[in-house]
Order: structure tokens, then sequence, then C-alpha cells
């Protein structure tokens, strides 16, 4: 019997980002798509990783290989090329410090939850697992680098957990099944969607670029349907005598 590990990602009030992978996918590969994509410029982008959702047969795998991997992040000044560097502001940081203080509440911090040392707004990449499905921190956006993770019983759940939000930018899938990628490109609702690589760094002028829901208008820029937004209608009835 071959079960699934699904990891899905991400939700932001503009965007939903998420990320799946299946147990005939190479689990290195998933695990290193979601760390990059969930803590990378500090989660502070649309499409940056928030949800991983994963098949139950795999979950304590998944966690131990993540929690290993994020914490050999470093976190630093990006101009000596830190990984992590701080976030925003510090709105930003009281704002994501009270969102990780929700999710030690609604599930269990895997590695991180911390200010990191020295000046400045930094916070440590932050795993909190065993999150339900319809919990804040899956729902709502965080908007900094703290990952969700959810457990789902079978790649049939996971699709509908997925899917199970207002937002739906980008997303990633990880699977050797062909099934399984059909199935994701028809039910998959996201605007933008990976198959075996990270969910964020669309290509920039050749791969177009938005969400479906409330994370965009479906028209994508880097698509030549993005240009009649920058244009206006204008319908006209004349009587004709």
């Amino acid at each position: 019997m071959r079960h699934d590990l699904t990891t899905a990602a991400a939700r932001h009030t503009k965007a939903l980002e998420l990320a799946r992978a299946t147990a005939d996918a190479n689990l290195d590969a998933a695990v290193e798509g979601v760390a990059a994509s969930a803590f990378g410029f500090q989660g502070q982008k649309c499409s940056a990783c928030s949800r991983a959702i994963v098949d139950a047969s795999l979950y304590d795998r998944f966690l131990q290989k993540l929690a290993a991997r994020v914490q050999r992040i470093r976190i630093g000044d990006p101009a000596e090329n830190a990984p992590a560097g701080p976030v925003i502001n510090a709105g930003a940081l009281e704002t994501i410090s009270n969102y990780i203080e929700i999710g030690a509440k609604e599930g269990r911090v895997l590695t991180g939850g911390k200010r990191a040392g020295g000046e400045g707004y930094f916070l440590e990449p932050t795993v909190i697992a065993d999150i339900a499905p319809t919990a804040r921190l899956a729902q709502e956006e965080i908007f900094g680098p703290v990952l969700a993770v959810i457990k789902a019983r079978n790649f049939e759940q996971a699709l509908e957990i997925a899917n199970d939000t207002d937002f739906g930018l980008t997303g990633a899938v990880y699977t050797g099944s062909q099934d399984k990628i059909d199935r994701a490109i028809r039910d998959f609702h996201v605007g933008n969607l990976y198959i075996n690589r990270k969910c964020t760094g669309a290509t920039v002028a050749s791969h177009p670029f938005g969400g479906f829901n409330m994370s965009g208008t479906d028209s994508k820029s880097g698509g030549p349907d993005y240009l009649y937004l920058f244009t206006q209608g204008k319908a006209v009835g004349e009587k004709i005598r």
C-alpha cells in the first residue's frame, strides 16, 4: 500500500501558498522546498509557505527532518549573506510574536519561537506542529517566519484541507505519481501550481503570476490578460432613429 505525504503550504490575506508532497516523492526534496519557501525572506512575501499538510503515515519523519533543516538556518545580517534576516519593523515583530503565542496554544512548537540575539527585529524560524485545519494559525495571515504543520489522513483529506480557505495564490506538489499530479492540476485551487519544486520563485517575464479567490482577480502579472487591468471598459448605447 502506498501512503501519501502531503505538505500544503501557505496562506496570506493577499495570497495563499500551498505545498504538497507524496510518499512516492523525494522526502528530502520536499523538506528542502518547504523550508526554503517558508523562511526565505523571513516569510515576508505573498507566496511564502505558511502551512504544511502531511500524511499521517509520514508525519513524524517529516517533522524530524524539517526541524533539523530549519535549525541549520543561520540568522544575521543579510548584507553578510545570512539566510535569515530581521522582519520588517517593530510592529511586524510584535504581531508575529503574538501569533507564535497563539500557535503554542493551538499546537506544539517544534523549533524556534523566540527572539534571536543581537540588535534588530530578529525572530527564530518557527515550526509549530499539530495544528488543526481550522485553527487561527492555519487560517489567518502571519506574514513572518512561522510555519504551521497539519496532519492529514490521506491525499484526499490533504486536498480538502489545502482548499479550505478563502485564499489561493500558489501551491506545490512533490510526487512521482502522475495520477496525483493530474489530480492536483485539476483540483488544487491555486493560481500558480508547482510540481516537485518549491512554491515560491516564479520566473520573471516567463511565468505569469496571480492567484484565485481572495488572492487575486485571476489575472496574472506577466501574462497578456494583465494588460487589461490598466484599461477602462466603456459601454455605449445609442438610440437608432
